[in-house]
C-alpha cells in the first residue's frame, strides 16, 4: 500500500483530529502554518496511546503489552514501523485509527521537534502502563499528581517545547504540567459517572466532589499564569481557549449541568480570539 502525500496525510490527519476531540481541534485551527501541523502531529501521537489506556474492551494485560511495547520502541533512534505493526496486529479490528497509524503522525512533525515528540510519547506511554498495571487506584493526592502528570501535565511539557522550537519562547515546566493537570481534572469531574459505570475512580481516598473541585480550580489558575508567559498571537489563543472551556465547564458542572452547549463553547471561542 502507497503512504499518503504530505497534502494527503495533513488532510486525514486533520479530519481525525476533529473526530477524537472538539476540544483541541478548534484552537489547533487557530495556529500559524508549520506551528499547526507540529502542534496536530504531538496531539495525535498523545492521542494514539491514550486510545489504548481507555479502550473499554481490552483487558488490562493487553493494554500494558502494548503500551510498554509502544514505549520501547518509540526510544529507538528510528521508530521500526514493522515492529510498530506487529505489536498492533492481534488487536487491529480492537484499536481506533488514531492509534494504528502513530508512525503517520510522526511523519507530520517537523524534524527539529520529532525526537521532543517521541521521547515525551514513549514516557506518557510508559507512565499510563503503570497506572493500568496498578489498575489506577488513586488513593491519595500524590497519587492524583502522578496519574495527571503522565496523561495531561506531559502534554503541556510537550507545548512547551514548541513554543521554544517554533520562536524560542521559555515558559515555566511546572506551570505547564498545571495547566495539563487542570484540563485533566475537569474531565475527571466531567466523566466521573461515567468511570464509576468501568468501575474505576480518580478520586484519592475520602475526597468530596467539592475536592476535585478545588484541585481543578488550583490547577487552572496556575494555568492561567502560564498564559501569561507567552507572547499574544495564535499560541496565546492555543492555550486560552481549551482553558476557557475547562472555566466554563467547572462552572456549569458546580450549576449541575453535564457539559457546556456547542452556543457556549462558541460564545467562549469568540471572546478569546476576539470575533
Amino acid at each position: 500500500m502507497n503512504e499518503p502525500s504530505a497534502i494527503a496525510l495533513h488532510k486525514e490527519a486533520f479530519h481525525i483530529l476533529e473526530k477524537t476531540s472538539r476540544t483541541f481541534f478548534i484552537p489547533i485551527s487557530y495556529l500559524t502554518d508549520g506551528l499547526k501541523e507540529a502542534v496536530a502531529s504531538a496531539y495525535l501521537c498523545m492521542r494514539a496511546i491514550d486510545e489504548i489506556e481507555d479502550h473499554p474492551e481490552l483487558p488490562a494485560d493487553v493494554k500494558y503489552k502494548l503500551l510498554t511495547t509502544t514505549s520501547t520502541l518509540l526510544k529507538e533512534e528510528k521508530l521500526d514501523e514493522e515492529k510498530l505493526m506487529s505489536a498492533y496486529q492481534a488487536y487491529h479490528a480492537h484499536l481506533p485509527e488514531v492509534t494504528l497509524r502513530l508512525a503517520d503522525w510522526l511523519k507530520m512533525c517537523p524534524s527539529g521537534l520529532k525526537k521532543r515528540i517521541t521521547d515525551a510519547t514513549s514516557v506518557m506511554a510508559l507512565g499510563m502502563a503503570e497506572w493500568v498495571n496498578k489498575d489506577w487506584q488513586i488513593q491519595t493526592e500524590e497519587d492524583l499528581d502522578d496519574y495527571t502528570y503522565y496523561v495531561a501535565g506531559l502534554v503541556g511539557v510537550m507545548l512547551s517545547d514548541i513554543w521554544e522550537w517554533h520562536d524560542e519562547t521559555k515558559t515555566d515546566r511546572k506551570l505547564a504540567i498545571a495547566f495539563g493537570r487542570g484540563l485533566q481534572s475537569v474531565n475527571i469531574l466531567r466523566n466521573r459517572a461515567e468511570d464509576k459505570d468501568r468501575g474505576v475512580s480518580f478520586f484519592p481516598n475520602d475526597w468530596e466532589e467539592e475536592d476535585m473541585f478545588a484541585y481543578a480550580r488550583r490547577n487552572l489558575a496556575l494555568g492561567d499564569t502560564y498564559i501569561e508567559s507567552l507572547n499574544p498571537g495564535s499560541v496565546m489563543h492555543f492555550c486560552q481557549i481549551p482553558l476557557a472551556l475547562a472555566h466554563g465547564t467547572l462552572d456549569g458542572l458546580m450549576q449541575g449541568k453535564e457539559k457546556i452547549s456547542r452556543a457556549e463553547v462558541k460564545e467562549i471561542v469568540n471572546q478569546v480570539v476576539g470575533e
